[in-house]
Formats: C-alpha cells, structure tokens, sequence
C-alpha cells in the first residue's frame, strides 16, 4: 500500500541537520565509486601527475556532477521511494528533507558543475549540456526501458572522459582513444553491479509498472547479464593497459580487479541476497581505489 510522505521538518531543525541528512540521503560517501576514474583520465592523460588547477576543478566538478544527479534522482522517484519499503524511511520521504532544500542543493551544485567546465577548458564548457542532458535524465529511463542501467553507466562512465578533457583539452583524435576505452570500461562495470543492485526491488518495480532488467526479465538474467558486463570490464581495461603501454603495476591491479568482480558476482544469488549491501558498497570501493593505484603507480614507476 502506498505510503504518504510526512510532514516536513520542524523549525526545530537546525539547517547543518538538514545538510548532514541530505547528505547521507545522496549518498556522498559513495563518490569514491567514481572520483577515481576521474582521476585515471586525468593521469593517463597527463602521463603522471596533472596540475593542481585540473586536480582541485576536476574534484568540484565531479562532487557536484554527483550531487546533482543524486539530488534530482531523489526528486524523480520521490513516489516510488514512498511505495518502496526499501526506501520508504528516507528523509527526502519522510520530510525531514524538504524539496525545496533538494532543489536549492541542486542549483547550487549546477553552478558549481558549469562554473568547473569552464575552468577546466573549452571543450568540457562545450560538451557540458550534453553530460547535463545524461546526469538529470538517467533517473527517468526506469519509467520506459530496461536499459536504464546501461545509462546510468555511462553517466558515470563520463567521469573519466571528463578528466582526460580537463588535461588534454581534447576528445575526438586517434591520441584520445585511451579515454574512450576507459569510459567504455566503466559504463560496463556500473552497468554490471546496477543490475545486481536492482534485484532488491524487483517486486516494487513490477507493482510499480517500472522497467527495470531484473523486474522484467527475473534476477537470473540479470545476475547473468551482470557477469557479462563485468567480464566486458575486464577486457576493455585489459585493451587500456595494452594500448597505453602500461607497465606491471597496472596489471596486477587488473588481475586484483578480476578477482574482487568474481567474488562480487559470487556473493550475490537469485534466491539470495543477504549479501547485496558488500557487493554493492564494499567491493566497488576497492575496485575504483585498486585501479587508480595500479595505474598511478605504473605511469610514474
């Protein structure tokens, strides 16, 4: 049965409660999934250490990016998190958080995401609609395909192309394939664990008519599509390594890579998810670290 959102926050709340909350609503922690392919771009670009102003703008510009695309994906399902007993006790539901608090995150985040592109370079102020079109879309893509996984992927897959622009200043010129390859590798590696994250809400989705690869093809073809994407992973990064030269530090962090996706894949069974929440939080947080530690380390040793 639905449930009604609650009324909003007292007066009594200060405003640092209100940041705190929305905060751990979006998540922010997390952005450590994909802060470092941002900064893979921007080292592999720059053949080791970037300059501090790419650094420090490519930083703002990915916290925002992610504030924004969290605070209006909040705003999106506000509904189907009320209906979902996953979701049903978070603030942005129960009214601690109010929507305009959302809104005001969001245009602030918005500016500060504009304000980075133009810093970094003229191509990323130019190509910065097209990602705008991407991180406030995604979160409508559930309500009409399956394939709403491999966009958010992608989303974030633009994470590293945006590093490597900040330093290269380019995107399109045979030199620029690197950046493809590793945009490419993180849209299949998103893609992969969205879809073993979205089996936690496959009878939501279906009651809730949503499209969702789990809700509309069962948990065993997503966790089998989930494999596939991951095994995509490793061979696009594995096609890096080889394109870039990149030396043994690289590819033991592949062969590290390779073993946690198994085990990510392994823990996780249609008929059991106790262990989503590792899966999902724990091992995706090694991946990204071990990655830009293998890499860093190859290009500088």
């Amino acid at each position: 049965m639905a449930r009604s959102a609650a009324p909003t926050a007292t007066p009594k709340t200060s405003f640092w409660t209100r940041v705190k909350l929305f905060l751990e609503l979006i998540k922010f922690e997390h952005t450590i999934f994909a802060l470092p392919f941002a900064y893979l771009g921007m080292v592999l670009a720059a053949g080791g250490l970037p300059t501090f102003h790419q650094f420090f703008w490519v930083t703002v510009a990915m916290a925002s990016a992610r504030t924004l695309a969290f605070a209006i994906n909040r705003l999106a399902d506000l509904r189907y998190d009320a209906t979902n007993p996953r979701t049903a006790r978070r603030p942005s539901v129960t009214g601690a958080i109010s929507p305009q608090l959302m809104i005001g995150f969001a245009l602030l985040s918005l500016l500060l995401l504009g304000v980075s592109a133009a810093l970094l370079s003229p191509l990323a102020l130019l190509l910065f609609p097209g990602a705008l079109l991407f991180l406030l879309g995604y979160s409508y893509t559930k309500r009409f395909t399956a394939l709403c996984h491999w966009v958010l992927g992608f989303t974030d897959g633009l994470a590293p192309m945006g590093g490597w622009i900040a330093v290269r200043g380019s995107a399109f010129s045979p030199e620029d394939l690197p950046a493809w390859l590793l945009m490419f590798a993180v849209t299949f590696w998103i893609s992969g664990f969205d879809l073993i994250y979205a089996c936690q809400d496959v009878e939501h989705d279906r009651q809730e008519k949503l499209y969702s690869w789990p809700s509309n093809r069962g948990m065993a073809a997503a966790l089998f599509m989930a494999k596939a994407n991951h095994v995509l992973t490793l061979l696009v990064l594995a096609l890096l390594g080889l394109v870039m030269g990149l030396g043994w530090p690289y590819w033991v962090a592949l062969v590290i890579t390779g073993g946690l996706l198994a085990y990510e894949n392994s823990i996780v069974k249609p008929n059991d998810l106790s262990r989503l929440g590792v899966a999902f939080f724990n091992i995706n947080s090694y991946i990204a670290l071990t990655l830009f530690a293998g890499t860093f380390l190859a290009l500088v040793i």
